[in-house]
């Protein structure tokens, strides 16, 4: 036997509550399989089993918490336990079946002894050898069927990963189309990629629809919040009601860095294997500026202010448990290609759930994408302790002023964002966040990342 216990989380997490069991008692798990889900009020994690063998007892029930190091579970090397424990209650029921086993002569006692080798080809190997249970009989034979029916289903096969949902819904492609090649037949990754290119000449060449929404399954139900959300919802809350806190925007022309996106990228992601989007651009030209205007990476503590001496970065993620904000430490030093990997990095990790908490904590500004999903901007909400936070709206292409060396004005296709900065006002004022917008509007502007960009 082998306990499963509840992990250390991080450092500040102390207790986890368990939001959804992956396996039944009875299943066969293997080593490293996924087991259960927990939720902290920093992570949701799966936690895998420590060896391999069948469930024999879950120890903490759905939406039960634990504290760190208490036992989920028990994971034994055998299929004794549980079998034993399903034949004792079921097999009362039908001892009729009793001479399909055994020979019709057999008497009540040999009746136990045949029964392992008559039926073992006949019947699942786990159930044979529990026939231990001979106090009921000649019976153990009909609790076969019933026991090895959980085997069929060791793994939950509609159980899809946040990571992979999210590909579906990016590649267009239905889940319940897709065969799954994983354990037990979940669906993996590698699963969904095949099925987006099976067949893109078929999809391209079909007539284009006019645009529905899709009804959500959650359309007219009632579901409870999530750990995660209670605490969004109650550090959002407590910001809002704690700071005095207001937005500034300024518009930036990012045509020069579209223009060096496009010459570079080929280069880029040959060395660094991922794309180069405008996020690195605007991480790097953040951290610099809070290097000059240390008010924008600062916290209060009572009477005090302290300005940090590093700018750790956190940058909002949608994930489909709700925003989390993964951290960049020491973001002013990194160049344009370490800022691409560690954001990619972090993204694919938050969203799978390989984040661990530590990696989410100690952000003392955050850059949030509000462009992503096609929005201008928006008054992005200010969490404790930090002060700013800073949202970038959508690249898009429309006519501006343009002024070149010699003063001439032109009108101009451009690449244009919004830049949208909230600041708690209790330290920050509008001249200031005035000021950080400013140089990192020109930052950008100027587009002089050749030196930054690692290659």
């Amino acid at each position: 036997m082998s306990e499963v216990l509840l992990p250390a989380l991080g450092e500040s997490v102390t207790e986890g509550t368990v939001t959804r069991w992956l396996k039944k008692v009875g299943d066969t798990v293997a080593i490293d399989e996924p087991l259960v889900e927990v939720s902290t009020d920093k992570v949701d994690t799966e936690i895998p089993s420590p060896v391999a063998g069948v469930l024999q007892q879950i120890l903490v029930n759905e939406d039960e918490t634990a504290a760190v190091g208490a036992v989920l579970a028990i994971v034994g090397d055998g299929a004794a336990a549980a079998p034993v424990a399903a034949a004792a209650v079921v097999e009362a029921p039908a001892p009729v079946a009793a001479p399909v086993v055994e020979a019709p002569s057999a008497p009540v006692a040999p009746a136990p002894v045949a029964a392992p080798v008559a039926p073992a080809p006949t019947f699942a190997a786990p159930v044979v050898a529990p026939v231990v249970a001979a106090p009921v009989v000649a019976t153990p034979v009909v609790a076969a069927p019933v026991v090895a029916a959980p085997a069929a289903s060791n793994s939950d096969a509609s159980y899809v990963t946040p990571l992979v949902r999210k590909l579906a819904n990016e590649t267009g492609v239905d889940l319940n189309s897709v065969a799954g090649t994983g354990v037990g037949g979940r669906i993996r990754k590698e699963d969904v990629l095949a099925a987006g290119s099976a067949a893109p000449a078929a999809r391209s060449a079909a007539p284009a629809a006019a645009f529905v929404a899709e009804v959500s399954p959650l359309r007219g139900t009632t579901e409870p919040m999530s750990r995660l959300r209670k605490v969004l919802a109650e550090r959002a809350v407590a910001s809002m009601v704690s700071t005095a806190q207001l937005t500034t925007v300024v518009e930036v022309d990012v045509t020069k860095i579209a223009q060096l996106r496009a010459k570079v990228q080929p280069a880029f992601v040959a060395k660094n294997g991922v794309k180069l989007n405008f996020m690195p651009f605007f991480a790097l030209a953040a951290a610099e500026a809070l290097k000059a205007h240390p008010k924008l990476n600062a916290s209060i503590e009572g009477d005090s202010v302290v300005y940090h001496g590093t700018e750790n970065i956190s940058f909002a993620v949608d994930t489909e448990r709700g925003l989390l904000t993964p951290v960049i430490r020491d973001a002013s030093t990194l160049n344009i290609s370490q800022l691409a990997q560690t954001i990619a990095d972090k993204a694919e990790r938050v969203r799978s759930n390989k984040l661990t908490p530590d990696e989410l904590q100690g952000g003392t500004f955050t850059l949030t994408n509000t462009g992503s999903r096609g929005a201008l901007f928006d008054t992005p909400v200010v969490f404790l302790p930090q002060v700013a936070i800073l949202g970038t709206g959508v690249v898009s292409k429309r006519p501006a002023v343009v002024t070149d060396a010699d003063g001439n004005e032109s009108i101009g296709i451009r690449s244009m964002v919004y830049l949208a900065l909230s600041y708690d006002h209790r330290l920050v004022d509008g001249a200031d966040a005035s000021r950080f917008l400013v140089d990192v509007k020109k930052r950008l502007e100027d587009a002089n990342f050749d030196a930054n960009l690692g290659l």
